[in-house]
Parts: C-alpha cells; structure tokens; sequence
C-alpha cells in the first residue's frame, strides 16, 4: 500500500471584503513543490480566484476516473488520443441534513484513435470499469454518475 502527502499552509491575515472576519487563503503544497492557491469557496467567504475545497475533491475524483478508464482501455487495446470532462459536484445538505458533496456528475469526452474503436457497449463497460476501480471513488459517499461522450476520430 502507499502514502500520501501534501502541506497545508495558512496565516492570518484580513479578509479582502470583510473587516469582520480572516482570510481563508491558503497553499497547498503537492509532490515536486506544485503549489496550489485554495480558498473557502466564495458562498463561505473564500477567495475567487482559488481553488476551493470541494473542486479539489471533485477533480481528484475527476482525475483518479481518468486514469483508471486510460489503464483499463489500454490493457483492451484501445487506443486513447483524448480525454477531457468538466464534472460538476453538488454540495446540499445529506439525509442527515449536514451539507456534503452528495452528488458527482462526470461527463467525459474520449476521442480515440487506431483501428480498434469501441462501440457504446464497449465505452460504458470502460467506465464502468473506471469507477468500480477507482480508489477516489471507493473513499467518498457521492453518487458518482458517468455520462461518456465519444469525440470523433
């Protein structure tokens, strides 16, 4: 098994807007020194023009759905030339009635290449495969829905 780390860094300093109240500013620090500015999302006074929270949990969802079809449709023999989604994460209150991201829409574009070209049975067992095998998706409580779209060739 594996480890996982990131630096999680945060000083006050006031709010832009709000007098009241402290920056929730940070920088999250990943693998090879990429730093990522994060915030609270704006409706919880974070800054727009960070990263929030619940888009980091949506794209490592996102990602891990991503790399897992790739791995899976390579070990098939097809060809991936292109990947591309733009998933949207729902944050509501749960049937507890606390707010969670309860919701995951994924909406992956693949473009493939070669001779060996899925049909639609073929492209939703891939992301079937994805999602089953995904770790990210293993870790949340999210209902992750996958709606695929094949790019032409």
């Amino acid at each position: 098994m594996s480890q996982h780390h990131t630096l999680i860094d945060w000083q006050r300093a006031p709010h832009a807007a709000d007098a009241n109240t402290y920056s929730r500013n940070h920088v999250a620090t990943l693998n090879g020194d990429q730093t990522v500015a994060v915030s609270a999302a704006v409706d919880y006074k974070g800054d727009p023009a960070c990263a929030d929270p619940e888009q980091l949990l949506l794209t490592a969802l996102a990602s891990c759905h991503m790399l897992t079809f790739l791995a899976i449709a390579e070990l098939q023999g097809f060809r991936v030339e292109h990947y591309r989604d733009a998933p949207v994460a729902h944050l509501e209150k749960n049937a507890d009635g606390r707010m969670a991201v309860t919701r995951i829409e994924l909406s992956p574009q693949v473009r493939f290449g070669g001779d060996k070209q899925p049909d639609d049975a073929a492209l939703t067992r891939l992301h079937a495969g994805a999602h089953r095998n995904c770790f990210i998706a293993h870790s949340i409580t999210a209902t992750v829905t996958v709606n695929p779209v094949t790019e032409p060739a």
